[in-house]
């Protein structure tokens, strides 16, 4: 699948924006990126969350640079056969990173239907 990275970078905010309310008020400290491929030693990745999960933060959490999602396009793209299930795939992935940041690891995210 090919795709523009202006197009998925839509797909991407787009996704961020169906996240209810509720919980995109409570990110703080935390900023989304798009890179075009995974890491090396982890080339299928399609996010990471790096950063403190809120659940490990206490009083003394402070002065810290952000936390990152980072969600990336070449491994999304090349899973996905149409632009509708690279949107359910950003969906899922966008969802599955700010779980993370919320505490949830990938087997109760895998319960959920997001891993």
């Amino acid at each position: 699948m090919e795709m523009s990275e202006e197009r998925f970078e839509q797909l991407c905010v787009a996704a961020l924006e169906q996240v209810p309310e509720e919980l995109t008020a409570l990110l703080d400290n935390v900023v989304m990126f798009i890179e075009d491929d995974a890491p090396p030693e982890e080339p299928h990745l399609l996010g990471l969350y790096h950063g403190i999960p809120l659940t490990e933060r206490d009083s003394h959490y402070g002065g810290h640079l952000p936390d990152r999602i980072t969600i990336f396009r070449n491994p999304t793209l090349a899973i996905c056969d149409s632009e509708e299930e690279v949107v359910d795939e950003v969906h899922i992935t966008v969802v599955h990173e700010i779980a993370h940041y919320f505490g949830l690891d990938d087997d109760r995210l895998h319960e959920l239907g997001y891993a």
